[in-house]
C-alpha cells in the first residue's frame, strides 16, 4: 500500500502567543473565534492549559525564546522556524524585524521553500504584493523579512496584483479591502471564509503552501482590544473556510507563529509567551508530537512531505 504523503497547508501568522485567561487584556477571549474554539474543543487556550489532542487536530505550545535572553523578535523567530536553525543563538540575540545580516546565507540555502524544490515538491507562497511593495525591494532603502527573502531567494517570483485579481493569490488582509487605498479600485473584496476556501483550494496544485498574516502583530502593538478583536475574528473566518474545504485524507493544516504579542494588550512590546502550533488533518501528531520549539517546525514538515 502506497503512503502518499499529504499537502500541507501552512498559516503563519505574526505576533501570536499564548497568554493568560484574562479577557482584559487577552482578546482571544473577548473575540468571537468559533472555527477556532471548535477545533480546540470548545475552550480558549491559556498558559496553563495550553495541550490539546484530538483525532483530528493537536495544539502545542512552542518556545519561541530559543533559550536566549531578552524578547523573542520577527527576524531570528521567522528565520528559526523557516530553517529549523536556531537563528537567535547564532547571532546571540533576538533580532528583529529583518533578518539579521548572517542569518541571509541560511535562509538563502536552507530555508523551507528550497527544501521542499529539492525534495521534488512544489512550494507555494500565497501572499500577493501591490506595485509600491515591487518599487521598494528594488530601492536602494530595502530590507525584506525573512518570508519574502525566502520565496525570492528560492528562484520564485512574488505574486503580484494580476495575479489577486485572478485568483490564485491571496491578499495579506485576506479580503483585499486595503487595495483599494492602494491605487487598486477594482480589486475584487472576498469574504474571509471565500478567503479560506482559496487558500485550501492552493494545495491542490501545491505541496507545499504558505500564507503570511501580520496584521495580528501589528494589533498587538497598538494595543487596542476592538482592533485585536476585529483582527482575529477575520483570521477565524479564514480558518472557517479552510476547514469548510478541508480534505482530512490528502491534506494537513498548520497554524503557528514567531513570537506573542497579540495575547497580551498590556504590553506594547513582544512576550516571551510560548507560541501556538495547531495541527489539523489525519497525520496532525506528525507535526505535533516532537515540536517543543520554533526550530522544530520545518523538520516535521520535511519529514511529513517524505
Amino acid at each position: 500500500m502506497i503512503n502518499h504523503s499529504p499537502h500541507v497547508l501552512m498559516l503563519f501568522l505574526d505576533g501570536v502567543g499564548i497568554g493568560t485567561k484574562d479577557r482584559g487584556r487577552n482578546p482571544f477571549f473577548e473575540a468571537n473565534i468559533s472555527a477556532l474554539k471548535t477545533l480546540w474543543g470548545g475552550t480558549i487556550p491559556h498558559v496553563r492549559d495550553a495541550y490539546r489532542d484530538f483525532s483530528t487536530a493537536s495544539l502545542r505550545p512552542l518556545n519561541a525564546t530559543l533559550g536566549v535572553a531578552g524578547l523573542p523578535q520577527s527576524g531570528t523567530g521567522q528565520t528559526s522556524l523557516l530553517t529549523g536553525r536556531n537563528a537567535a543563538r547564532i547571532v546571540g540575540k533576538h533580532f528583529g524585524p529583518y533578518p539579521y545580516s548572517t542569518l541571509k546565507p541560511i535562509i538563502a540555502e536552507e530555508n523551507i521553500f528550497r527544501r521542499v524544490q529539492s525534495a521534488g515538491k512544489i512550494p507555494f507562497y500565497a501572499n500577493a504584493f501591490p506595485r509600491q511593495y515591487f518599487e521598494y525591494i528594488n530601492s536602494p532603502r530595502s530590507r525584506t523579512a525573512a518570508i519574502t527573502m525566502s520565496w525570492i531567494a528560492s528562484g520564485y517570483r512574488l505574486n503580484d496584483s494580476n495575479a489577486l485579481a485572478a485568483g490564485n493569490a491571496l491578499s495579506a488582509d485576506i479580503t483585499s479591502e486595503r487595495w483599494s487605498n492602494l491605487g487598486y479600485p477594482h480589486m475584487p473584496i472576498i469574504s474571509p471564509q471565500e478567503a479560506g476556501k482559496r487558500l485550501a483550494g492552493f494545495t491542490k496544485a501545491n505541496d507545499f503552501v504558505l500564507f503570511e498574516y501580520y496584521f495580528t502583530d501589528h494589533a498587538g502593538h497598538h494595543q487596542s482590544m476592538a482592533e485585536a478583536v476585529r483582527i482575529l475574528e477575520t483570521l477565524d473566518g479564514l480558518i472557517e473556510g479552510i476547514l469548510n474545504a478541508f480534505d482530512h485524507h490528502s491534506m494537513v493544516f498548520i497554524l503557528t507563529s514567531d513570537h506573542g504579542n497579540i495575547e497580551d494588550l498590556s504590553t506594547k512590546g513582544h512576550t516571551r509567551n510560548p507560541v501556538p502550533l495547531l495541527a489539523v488533518g489525519k497525520r496532525h501528531r506528525e507535526i505535533s508530537a516532537y515540536s517543543r520549539n520554533l526550530t522544530h517546525v520545518v523538520p516535521a514538515i520535511l519529514k511529513l512531505l517524505g
